[in-house]
C-alpha cells in the first residue's frame, strides 16, 4: 500500500511517498520510495510581515502542482497534507490554501503546535525505548520547537514553542520568550531525573551525519557546542562551501544548533540521540493508523 505525506513547514515543504506492508513478523514496515524538499522559505515573510507574500505563493502552488504529479506517477491512494507555523501566523493562509485545493484537488490542513507534536511521536521511537528512562524529543523548525516527554513508557507532556530558527534569524524571539521556555522545563523536569535527549529535523540530522557518529550512537552536549563555535565563525556563504551545505541549511543550521543546546541544558541532559524522524514520518504512520481503523 502506498501512502504519502505532505509537510509546509516554515522553511521547507517536503513530500514523503512510503511503501507499508507487513514483514515476516507481521509488524509494518515502512519503507522509503521518494523524499522531495523543496526550500520554499515561507517563514521569511510571514514572520516578518504575517502575510505569504504573491510570490512565494505561486511558489507554493507550482510545488504543490509538482508533487501532484509524482502522486499520480507512483499511483498513490492516501495522502495527508498539514502546514505547520509558518501557515499558522500567516493572515492569507486560508486564500492561499484554497487556491491550491482549486488547482490540484489537494486538501492542506493547518495543524497546532500541539498537534505537531503529537504526530512527530506517531514515529513510536519511544516504544523502543528503556521503559525506566525518561526522553526528551526536541523537534526544531524554522518557526517553532516542539518538546514531548516520556517518561515510564508513557507521554508526560507535550508543548510547542514559537522559538525557530527562521524567527532567530530575523530577531523574532524576545529573552522573555527564552525565558519561559527555560522555567517550562525547569518546573516541568523538577521531579524527573535525568533526560535522554532525542532530536528530529533537518538540522540536527545534518549535525549528525557530519559527526561522522555511528547509526544510533549519541551526540554529547559539548559536540554540539563545539558544532555551535565553530560555524557562528564562518559568515553563511563559507558554510556552504567549508561543509557543503546548501544555502537553505547554511543560516539555520547556527540558531537550531542554539535552541538544541539551551534546551539540552536546561532539561540537564548530555546526549541527543537523532533517529532520522521528522513530522512527515509521523503523518505517514498517522495515516496508516486511519486506514486500519476504517477498513
Amino acid at each position: 500500500m502506498k501512502l504519502a505525506a505532505i509537510d509546509i513547514g516554515s522553511n521547507a515543504a517536503r513530500l514523503l511517498i512510503s511503501e507499508a506492508s507487513p514483514n515476516s513478523a507481521g509488524v509494518m514496515d515502512f519503507t522509503k520510495l521518494n523524499l522531495v524538499r523543496v526550500p520554499l522559505r515561507l517563514g521569511f515573510d510571514v514572520f516578518n510581515d504575517n502575510i505569504i507574500s504573491e510570490k512565494k505563493a505561486m511558489h507554493l502552488i507550482d510545488t504543490i502542482k509538482a508533487y501532484k504529479l509524482l502522486l499520480d506517477v507512483y499511483e498513490v491512494k492516501y495522502l495527508k497534507a498539514c502546514a505547520t507555523s509558518a501557515m499558522r501566523d500567516a493572515s492569507n493562509a486560508a486564500a492561499i490554501l484554497q487556491e491550491v485545493r482549486t488547482q490540484t484537488g489537494i486538501d492542506i490542513k493547518v495543524i497546532s503546535g500541539q498537534e505537531e507534536a503529537a504526530f512527530i511521536y506517531e514515529n513510536h521511537v519511544a516504544e523502543n525505548m528503556d521503559k525506566t528512562k525518561s526522553y526528551l524529543y526536541i523537534d526544531v523548525g524554522g518557526g517553532s520547537t516542539e518538546l514531548t516527554l516520556f517518561g515510564g513508557g508513557k507521554q508526560i507532556f507535550k508543548e510547542s514553542f514559537n522559538i525557530g530558527t527562521i524567527r532567530l534569524l530575523q530577531q523574532q524571539v524576545t529573552d522573555a520568550q527564552w525565558q519561559g521556555l527555560k522555567d517550562f522545563l525547569k518546573q516541568q523536569l523538577k521531579y524527573v531525573g535525568p533526560v535522554i535527549a532525542i532530536g528530529s529535523g533537518g538540522n540536527i540530522n545534518k549535525i549528525f551525519s557530519l559527526s561522522k557518529r555511528k547509526e544510533g550512537k549519541p551526540l554529547s552536549l559539548d559536540t554540539l557546542k563545539d558544532y555551535y563555535k565553530e560555524f557562528s565563525n564562518f559568515t553563511v556563504e563559507e558554510r556552504i562551501h567549508l561543509y557543503n551545505l546548501r544555502e537553505d541549511r547554511a543560516d539555520v543550521i547556527v540558531p537550531a544548533l542554539q535552541i538544541y543546546i539551551n534546551v539540552m541544558r536546561w532539561a540537564d541532559s548530555q546526549e541527543i540521540y537523532v533517529p532520522k524522524i521528522g513530522l512527515a514520518d509521523g503523518l505517514i504512520h498517522a495515516l496508516y493508523e486511519e486506514i486500519a481503523v476504517s477498513h
